[in-house]
């Protein structure tokens, strides 16, 4: 009888994979070509690096999306047997593009997990909202886990905070009233160790921050990972480096350092040419200068946050 929020964080398909004998038992017959390939990924039994056919690899990975399907349709129906189903909004997404162990990247997108191109930023995403959504249509505009905070807020009539948000409310999107995100999307791989130096503080003491994942893979030799919260001194002009990219509707702008050449620039239109083939910098130089400007000036609101100064008043 009340609103409710809940949320899962599914770890499959992730490697190491592994499945229940009956969900492998689905793909015992995938084409022996597919174990012409190796691809390195963590061993269950040593945690460390080792190479696999790519066959085998994808037995346990699909072994575990079925296993993954299986849950999330237990939980639809267990939605719609208590009479939530009809205004309950389930949402689905992934977190990043696929690894070599996917078998997959390279086929209709550039690049892989880890990039900044569309193989790694690309993601399924699915809305499931039958008081609101009564007919199924597919939408491209764009979007991200950072929209989640304000379209959770706007459907709850709740205002947002006065800081910088990422996000922007999809409920015009969802409600099928608007078509496109107005707000451009961002993404930047920081240069840490440019950016941090050697001598930042903590924010919190460094043994509290050790050792708080557990993996089934090493890392710095140890079954955990580490993961390190530094305090940022001041925004300067030279730490927006890194690979970044800002898309706003269809034209994306992916930006790199050249040793040679300084930042490297690239136009892409990802609703013609998803693949990310066709170079457009040069015939739309205007887009390239707005959307680079923009970028920078969320670099900044970001190293800002970084700094403290839009928290904590």
């Amino acid at each position: 009888k009340k609103p409710f929020l809940a949320v899962v964080w599914f770890g499959s398909p992730h490697e190491p994979y592994s499945g229940l004998p009956e969900d492998l038992a689905l793909y015992d017959n995938l084409p022996d070509s597919l174990n012409q390939t190796q691809v390195a990924l963590t061993s269950n039994k040593t945690g460390s690096r080792v190479e696999r056919p790519l066959g085998d690899v994808l037995r346990e990975r699909y072994a575990e999306i079925t296993a993954m399907d299986r849950s999330i349709g237990t939980l639809r129906e267990y939605l719609k047997n208590v009479d939530l189903r009809d205004n309950t909004l389930v949402w689905y997404c992934g977190d990043n593009g696929p690894p070599p162990s996917a078998g997959r990247a390279g086929v209709t997108v550039r690049a892989e997990k880890g990039s900044l191109y569309e193989g790694g930023v690309l993601v399924p995403g699915l809305l499931e909202w039958p008081a609101v959504i009564e007919k199924p249509f597919a939408t491209d505009a764009v979007s991200a886990t950072s929209d989640f905070f304000p379209t959770l807020s706007e459907m709850f009539g709740e205002a947002l905070p006065e800081y910088p948000i990422d996000g922007a409310s999809l409920l015009p999107i969802i409600k099928a009233t608007e078509t496109a995100r107005e707000k451009e999307l961002c993404f930047w791989k920081i240069d840490q160790a440019h950016v941090i130096g050697e001598n930042a503080e903590d924010y919190i003491e460094a043994d509290l921050q050790e050792g708080t994942t557990p993996l089934v893979k090493k890392m710095d030799g140890k079954f955990t990972r580490s993961f390190k919260n530094f305090v940022y001194p001041g925004v300067s002009e030279n730490d927006v480096q890194g690979e970044r990219s800002i898309l706003h509707k269809n034209f994306k702008l992916y930006v790199t350092e050249n040793t040679e050449n300084g930042s490297v620039m690239e136009l892409y239109d990802i609703k013609k040419d998803r693949a990310e083939t066709n170079n457009i910098a040069d015939t739309h130089p205007q887009v390239v200068t707005e959307l680079n400007e923009k970028l920078v000036n969320w670099q900044a609101s970001v190293l800002n946050s970084l700094k403290g100064a839009d928290y904590g008043k």
